[in-house]
Formats: structure tokens, C-alpha cells, sequence
């Protein structure tokens, strides 16, 4: 065995320009229905307004990383809340496995960025260059004149789309309308043209340019996707079945006549021509194949023109090509073990997180026993033990009063908090904000506590009620 034994072609190849054609149908309208509400969503959604209350930001979705919230239309989430945005990307897995436990890469065909930014771009070069003849002789005749000015014309119109891309990312930071403004007179934080630029470059590159050189190379979904799959999953399937042989329109008239077998596949390439990626589909599932239905509109159209039936390129399986064959009626299975696991999973945890937002208190306490010293030992024999009580308020101003539980006949101060006339200490909290406090806990000598003691810190917000508990231990001597 030689050491070449192995290599049946070369290790790289030149990448070979796709010319995408247009084509109508089923699966072009649902894609464009998408392209359109999921990029009307990203530009427009920092301007949607929602009233919060004075002093409050207005804008429906925004992260505000100067006060560490995130805001989305009348839920609001701070950092210790972080185990939402966890739950969300289980859920996001979950519902991509599901996807594609039910028919492959739904993902990738009509949801995925990159295809939704391609699809606009594509959109705009046949616009301006028109379709895929006309685009592939404009290459061939590359510096002419006419060329120059679609492909500057072009190019132009992409640099703006991407240039609006990244400014509507920053807008979700800020404040839209001011920042816009801010933006126009030169004004914005210098951040902000970073991550335009950032993006814009991105977007261009990537849409314009790598194509679907992003989706075979650099996306690991295809590679990922492809050991969650199963056997009932529908995939976009060329129907080798009834397709095969394949031979033009008139010499399969002719070799029915003689009783020979013709398929009604007459190798028009139409399904090649309409891949974002130049994928031959009838060379069964690649891994460029995004399974975006272009090719099914494409076959279809073809099959109406000869007077054929639809459906000769579908979503099916290979489990039913096979039952065809051997003169049985397909069987599909959207609902089996895999889908309700997923499905199960997915409402598991989405039915968590909604208790827990609709259960969430308003209110937080966090104490931490200060470590040096660990007490002190006062003149009269007593011991004193300091904490650093931090107050989280998630809602209007309001007041909290502090009580400590767990040592009978302690002394406890707040620094800077004055004893009310009935005894209590209450701290203010100001709206959505935090306080931090020193507070004092004191033992005479006759009360001390043999051994470490646990004791129980509660604030409790004085108009409501409401209570949040912290415990620590009170140390009364070296141990």
C-alpha cells in the first residue's frame, strides 16, 4: 500500500462562483415571508416604545449595560437573574434539535442570519445585474463600462445594508432615537462606531462575499446536525424512485411507447441552478444542501411546463423511497420518541422559567460577615460583629426595616441609619437601584453565645410587607 493510496483528488480546490437564479413558488414566498418579518423585526424593534414609570428607559427591548439591566417590554432582568438567559438557550437547543429531528435543517433553510442576509443580498445583485445569465456574462465580459456601473451600484447598496445592520445592533444598547442622533451629528460614544464598523465589515463579508462558503466551511451546524438526525426526519429528497433514468422530454415519450422505462427526470439542471449553494440535490443529502425548498419550487415549475406530476423533488425520506419501490403507501412519523422528548424538554423548561418570573421577588438581601477582624472584643467583655448588608430593590423607591433573629438581647446599628421612634432601622433603597450598609451587631458579656451562632437578617419593606432573609454566623470568640 502506497502512501497515495488514499488521495482520489486534490486537497483544494478553487472555488467554483454560484449563480443563484431566481424562481417562484411555495417555498420562495415563505422564504421571503421570513426575510421579511425577521429583518423588519431586527431594524425597527429598538424603536418600539414601552412606558415603564418616571425615570425609566421607554425603549420595548433594550440592555443597558451602565445600570446592568436588560429590558424587554414589561420584563426587566438583573444580572443575579442570569439563569433566565440560561433557560433560553436550552430552550433555543431544544427547539433546534426539534427542528431538525422533524425535517433536517429548517434552521439553515429559512432562519439562520446568514441565509436571510444572503437571500437579501442576492435579492439586490439580480436587481441591479439581473438574473443568473445575465450575471454570468457580465463576469465574462468583466471591465466593460456597463459592468462597472452595476457592480459599483451593486456593491454600493450592500455597503448600506450592512452599514444599517450594524447600526441597528448598537440601537438595542441605547437609547434608539437618541443614539441616532447622537450618531448623525458625530456625537456617540466612540464604542459605538467600533461595533458599526465591526458589523458592517462582517455583514458585507459574509453576505457579499462568502456566500455559502460560511454555511459548508465555517457553520459547524451541518457537521453537528447530522448526528441528531434520524432515519423519519424529512429532508428535501430528490425522488430517485420515479426521477430515474433520467432523458429528455422526447425520448422518454419515445421509450414508454416501446415499453422501456424513462424517468420523469429530463436533467434541465433547473434544481442546480436555483441552489444558494450549487448543490445537485440529486445526488442525495451534501453538506452544502441547506434544505431551503428552492429546488422543489424550481422542479415543480418544470413539471407543470412538460405536463408531469409535482412532488418530484420533496420533503420525504429515504424510508419511503424504499416503500414505493416495493409498492407500499408512505408512512411519515412527525410524533415518536425523539420529537416528544424534545417537546417535553422544551415545555419543562419553559414552564419553569414562566413560574419562577411570575413568582420572582422584588426584593434581595446579600450579607457578608466582615473577615478582619473577625470580631471584637469590647472593653466592658462583650463581642461585636460588623456585616456589610447589601439591599436590592427591583422596583419603585422604597423602605426597608432591618431586623436581626436568632440572638436574643443583641444591640444592633446601621451606620449612618438612625433608630426610629418605635425602635426599628430602616434603610431607603432608591427605584431599581442597590444600597450597601455596614451593620453592627453587639453581645453583652452575660448573653454571649458559647459557640458560633447562626442568626437570621430580614429587611422587610414597610408599606407591603414583603420580606427577603440573608443568614450568617455571629462569632463570639476565637474558636
Amino acid at each position: 500500500m502506497t502512501d497515495d493510496t488514499f488521495i482520489d483528488g486534490p486537497l483544494y480546490e478553487k472555488r467554483k462562483k454560484v449563480y443563484p437564479q431566481s424562481v417562484h413558488g411555495r417555498f420562495r414566498r415563505i422564504k421571503w415571508a421570513i426575510l421579511c418579518v425577521t429583518l423588519g423585526i431586527y431594524y425597527l424593534l429598538p424603536f418600539v416604545r414601552w412606558d415603564r414609570g418616571h425615570g425609566q428607559p421607554s425603549q420595548a427591548v433594550l440592555v443597558d449595560f451602565p445600570h446592568r439591566r436588560f429590558y424587554f417590554f414589561f420584563i426587566k432582568l438583573w444580572p443575579q437573574e442570569v439563569y433566565y438567559f440560561t433557560g433560553l438557550l436550552i430552550i433555543a437547543a431544544m427547539t433546534l434539535f426539534l427542528m431538525n429531528a422533524v425535517a433536517g435543517r429548517l434552521w439553515c433553510g429559512y432562519l439562520c442570519p446568514q441565509t436571510v442576509w444572503t437571500d437579501l443580498f442576492y435579492a439586490i445583485e439580480r436587481w441591479v445585474e439581473g438574473d443568473r445569465r445575465e450575471r454570468m456574462q457580465g463576469d465574462k465580459r468583466y471591465w466593460t463600462l456597463d459592468h462597472i456601473r452595476k457592480v459599483v451600484t451593486k456593491h454600493f447598496f450592500w455597503i448600506m445594508i450592512a452599514w444599517w445592520t450594524g447600526g441597528a445592533w448598537v440601537l438595542y444598547f441605547d437609547d434608539a432615537p437618541t443614539l441616532v442622533k447622537e450618531l448623525a451629528t458625530f456625537q456617540a460614544p466612540f464604542i459605538a462606531y467600533l461595533w458599526i464598523g465591526i458589523l458592517t465589515a462582517t455583514t458585507y463579508l459574509f453576505a457579499g462575499h462568502a456566500r455559502e462558503q460560511t454555511c459548508i466551511y465555517m457553520c459547524p451546524w451541518p457537521r453537528i446536525q447530522a448526528a441528531l438526525t434520524d432515519e423519519w426526519a424529512l429532508n428535501v429528497t430528490y425522488r430517485r424512485d420515479r426521477g430515474e433514468p433520467r432523458m429528455s422530454v422526447k425520448k422518454a415519450d419515445a421509450a414508454r411507447i416501446h415499453g422501456a422505462a424513462a424517468g420523469d427526470c429530463v436533467d434541465c439542471h433547473q434544481c442546480i441552478n436555483v441552489c444558494p449553494t450549487g448543490v445537485d440535490i440529486r445526488h442525495g443529502i451534501q453538506l452544502g444542501c441547506i434544505q431551503c425548498g428552492l429546488c422543489i419550487d424550481a422542479c415543480d415549475n418544470v413539471m407543470t411546463e412538460i405536463g408531469r406530476p409535482t412532488g418530484l423533488i420533496g420533503y420525504d425520506t429515504d424510508i419511503n423511497m424504499q416503500r414505493r419501490q416495493e409498492g407500499k403507501p408512505p408512512i411519515y412519523r412527525i410524533i415518536r420518541a425523539r420529537t416528544l422528548i424534545y417537546t417535553v424538554a422544551i415545555a419543562i423548561v419553559g414552564s419553569i422559567m414562566l413560574y419562577a418570573l411570575a413568582n420572582r421577588s422584588t426584593v434581595s438581601i446579600n450579607v457578608l460577615h466582615e473577615r478582619n477582624p473577625l470580631f471584637v472584643q469590647l472593653s466592658d467583655g462583650g463581642v461585636r460583629n460588623d456585616y456589610t448588608v447589601r439591599l436590592l430593590n427591583k422596583g419603585a423607591a422604597r423602605s426597608f426595616a432591618i431586623d436581626v433573629e436568632g440572638l436574643p438581647g443583641a444591640t444592633v446599628r446601621i451606620a449612618g441609619v438612625d433608630r426610629q421612634a418605635d425602635g426599628r432601622l430602616i434603610v431607603e433603597v432608591g427605584q431599581d437601584q442597590t444600597r450597601e450598609v455596614r451593620m453592627s451587631v453587639q453581645v453583652e458579656p452575660a448573653q454571649l453565645p458559647k459557640a458560633a451562632t447562626i442568626i437570621e437578617i430580614t429587611s422587610t419593606e414597610t408599606a407591603s410587607g414583603q420580606t427577603a432573609n440573608a443568614r450568617d454566623h455571629f462569632v463570639p470568640a476565637d474558636l
